[in-house]
């Protein structure tokens, strides 16, 4: 009976602890990881290796690098110093495109949208002559996209009624904004948007099936009800229509302050999406990059963009 009673013991003591690891892993915080400081992130594959950009360095813009999209390590030296650009502070969003056997960055450095250029992913990235892009007036979070003829776009936020998203055309340099070809695409239009401030930014647009898909950030990034929506056009410089089920994405899982996203594809074909959120509910900075998958799904015949809500969590290692 002691025998029965010791090994009943024993295993009352094996469930108990076994349900105190599960209790601590069910209400254990994301925190409890090394995740990827970046925000406003961009993720670029080249030659079967992943690179991340985004805000992150006072002195210019960090670059992170990984194998598999879960375990990345940042380098140790900056992909663009301030040294070599425009401006002296607030480097924002980056975006990093290889073109003609070249890496062409587009960021915004003091409330101005800049381009430098590189012969490497890693960098340095410089500016050949130090200089925004639209002189004389505040823009940010300039995002490059060329077209099926060959055509390169830039969209990017205007500051004027809030922050609006507008796009242009590029010269073939790449770096030259054609100003006779300034459109506005969207504004603050939709309920949601409407938390505070008056912010649609953080534009990224691909091409599908002949229609051009514009995902979109609003609501300032501090607040929790920072997401994103989607707009469509089937003409780049005409009318761009909101999804009136937007947004896409906003407050998934224990997420908050979502937002500034951009699409790429990996290495198995799969389109997807990175984007970040608030350290926690409690605390905005660092902010922290997630990826997910996005897609397209037949909604009354018609194919419609969506995220899914079930993001993954990319760590930092040394």
């Amino acid at each position: 009976m002691k025998c029965l009673n010791s090994i009943l013991l024993a295993i009352l003591f094996l469930l108990t602890s076994c349900s105190s690891n599960l209790n601590l892993g069910k209400t254990q915080s994301d925190n409890s990881i090394n995740k990827v400081p970046l925000a406003d992130p961009f993720i670029l594959l080249h030659k079967n290796e992943y690179y991340a950009y985004g805000t992150n360095s006072v002195d210019g813009i960090a670059v992170f690098t990984s194998s598999d999209l879960r375990k990345w390590r940042k380098e140790e030296a900056l992909a663009l110093h301030k040294d070599d650009s425009y401006g002296d502070k607030w480097f924002w969003a980056p975006e990093v495109y290889y073109v003609n056997n070249k890496f062409y960055m587009y960021y915004s450095a003091d409330e101005h949208i800049c381009v430098a250029a590189s012969d490497s992913p890693l960098g340095p990235f410089r500016q050949t002559v130090q200089r925004p892009m639209l002189e004389g007036e505040k823009a940010i979070d300039n995002s490059l996209f060329i077209d099926d003829d060959g055509t390169p776009y830039l969209f990017f936020d205007r500051f004027n009624d809030g922050l609006n998203i507008w796009v242009a055309e590029l010269e073939s340099d790449l770096m030259t904004i054609k100003k006779e070809t300034l459109h506005p695409c969207i504004h603050v239009s939709q309920e949601w948007e409407k938390v505070w401030p008056r912010v649609n930014e953080g534009a990224f647009v691909i091409k599908h099936q002949g229609v051009y898909y514009m995902t979109y950030s609003a609501n300032s990034y501090e607040s929790p009800f920072y997401g994103i929506g989607c707009a469509t056009a089937t003409d780049i410089m005409g009318e761009w229509t909101k999804y009136s089920h937007n947004p896409l994405l906003q407050k998934p899982g224990n997420l908050v302050g979502v937002g500034h996203s951009s699409m790429f594809t990996d290495k198995k074909g799969n389109l997807r999406i990175v984007f970040h959120a608030h350290r926690d509910t409690s605390n905005i900075h660092p902010r922290e990059m997630y990826v997910s998958k996005v897609g397209f799904k037949k909604i009354d015949g018609i194919d419609q963009l969506y995220i899914d809500e079930k993001y993954q969590t990319p760590i930092l290692v040394k």
